[in-house]
Parts: structure tokens; sequence; C-alpha cells
């Protein structure tokens, strides 16, 4: 297992397969517009994790990225799909679907607890320990620490075992089909976040 740390872009050749892969981003804040997009994590399942950094000022010109991020045949997995799927695209210009979203699977599942974060996943499905300690630190900082890189590879480590993981329990509880609904809105909500939507329930009444 090892951590690739990358600026700008991916190297060629990298991630070129064929398989789902896991994807999360670290930005400067939880507002798309307005605080950038300053890391991409990616893992293809094989135990390494590569981190792909972004300057301030990038132009975000990532050939290499953009075609693993936008390939339709390759399965993307999230935590909270809907953050990282507004700042990929309106940073990188490129919807990285299809998705599946492992918050929303547990949403669907473990209805008997409001405890849905990545952490708590981890730990109850997998039987793991995960620090978000870094979690608010500066992403946009010239040097990322050891704890900074580390923790964002931790963010794509376990996805696809809690894919599967729930993946069963969606079958198990018949909600694969709400699941998959939800996934495949999931780049229109997005949009919606991106276009101003991000606070208003355009299906409420009100």
């Amino acid at each position: 297992m090892a951590v690739h740390f990358h600026e700008e872009d991916l190297p060629a050749g990298v991630l070129t397969g064929t398989g789902a892969i896991a994807v999360d981003t670290e930005t400067m804040g939880l507002i798309t517009a307005r605080d950038r997009l300053c890391v991409v994590q990616l893992s293809d399942g094989s135990g390494d994790e590569h981190l792909v950094r972004f300057a301030p000022g990038s132009s975000y010109d990532a050939p290499n990225l953009k075609a693993v991020l936008g390939d339709p045949a390759r399965q993307k997995i999230y935590h909270f799909a809907r953050f990282d799927l507004a700042a990929i695209q309106h940073y990188l210009g490129v919807m990285a679907g299809p998705v599946f979203c492992t918050k929303i699977a547990s949403k669907l599942t473990r209805t008997y607890t409001d405890r849905h974060g990545l952490k708590n996943l981890v730990e109850e499905l997998l039987g793991e320990s995960i620090s978000k300690q870094q979690q608010s630190s500066d992403w946009g900082g010239p040097v990322l620490s050891e704890a900074q890189r580390d923790y964002a590879a931790s963010d794509v480590r376990y996805l696809h075992r809690l894919r599967d993981e729930l993946t069963v329990r969606l079958e198990r509880e018949g909600r694969m089909h709400l699941a998959q609904a939800c996934f495949t809105f999931l780049p229109t909500r997005a949009l919606l976040d991106i276009a101003g939507w991000a606070e208003n329930d355009i299906f409420s009444h009100m």
C-alpha cells in the first residue's frame, strides 16, 4: 500500500484500467464557486491511493485526470457524491459519473442510526478506524503535511469495500432500485447546486 502524490495531473498511464474508481476532493471550504479545489484523491481498490494537488491560480488543465474521471464506463465511488461532483464539474469541467454514493446507500440501509459519516461507516461495517483530525485543515498551503496526505488517502481507501457491503444491504432490504435512482440523479443535483439552487428544494410545495 502506498500513497502517490502528483502535481496538477495524474501521470500518463496511471489508473487506466476498467474497474471502479474511488474519488474524493479537498477544497478550501464548502462553497463550490468560492472555495477552490485543492486536491483530488483516487483509488482503484488495489491498495494504492493517488493524490493530485492543484496550486493557487491553477488552470486545472489535467487531461489524464479528466480522462479517468470522465470515463462513462467506469463507476465512481464517493462518500457524499453531491459535493465532490459539483467541485469536479466546476473546476475541471467533467461530470465524474456514473456514481455510487456510500452516504446515500447508508441512509437507505442503516435506518437504525443517524450516524452516516465515513468514519462511522468504516468503523461499523469494516471494523477499521480512521482519523478525521485533518478534515478542516488548510488544503491550499504550499506544502501538504504527511498527516494531511494520509488523511486524504484514507478518504478513498475504504470506499470499494464499503460499496460492496452496502450493496449487499441494499439488495437485502429491497432498496437497490431506490439507491440507483438517487445515484442517477446526483449529477443533476450537483448542477443545480452550481447554478444556485443549493439551499432550495425545488420539489417542495413552498
